[in-house]
């Protein structure tokens, strides 16, 4: 019994430091790979495929980087002092595991796209998001931006959220091509 105790408590340790290094991401190129993804996918911005996605590539692509500037806009803006960190076992899940669930919810308007979406227009929030990434060191530590789902995220946390959206999208993506 003392040695099954034992075993519980090494692996809860080492679940919690797992954890706790997959959700602190501070570093300025957290996003490169997912943006030069991005890039490339720009090209089969017109395809789609109802059987993966009811929206098409072009729509994937800007929402992405959408949600990467709108959040960057509002860390920017917020006040780190109100700043409360909360537990929360899908955000913990979720940011750990580097899954969202398919059609669990619905976007904010604020990150939809548009209905008629230009190609032009993709490249130029690829261009805003990337001078963001650049930027999001110099944020306070404490800055954060409220989830609809995980609650308030600091921006490591908020950076480790951007990577996991970001693959999410780019997921379908691959799925929509692939089809």
């Amino acid at each position: 019994m003392k040695r099954l105790g034992i075993i519980i408590v090494f692996l809860s340790f080492g679940i919690f430091s797992f954890t706790k290094i997959k959700m602190n991401v501070n570093k300025a190129d957290f996003l490169d790979k997912y943006l030069s993804e991005i890039e490339y996918y720009i090209n089969f911005e017109d395809l789609s495929n109802s059987s993966v996605s009811s929206v098409g590539v072009a729509w994937h692509l800007d929402h992405s980087l959408l949600t990467i500037n709108q959040i960057y806009n509002e860390l920017a803006a917020s006040n780190p002092v109100d700043y409360n960190s909360s537990f929360s076992i899908p955000k913990t899940m979720s940011l750990t595991i580097n899954f969202i669930p398919r059609g669990f919810a619905q976007s904010p308007s604020a990150v939809r796209p548009a209905d008629s979406i230009l190609k032009d227009d993709i490249i130029l929030h690829l261009k805003t998001a990337r001078e963001h990434t650049k930027d999001f060191m110099e944020l306070e530590k404490n800055a954060y931006f409220d989830h609809p789902y995980f609650g308030k995220l600091n921006r490591s946390h908020t950076m480790r959220f951007l990577q996991v959206h970001t693959h999410h999208h780019l997921k379908i993506i691959r799925d929509i091509l692939d089809e």
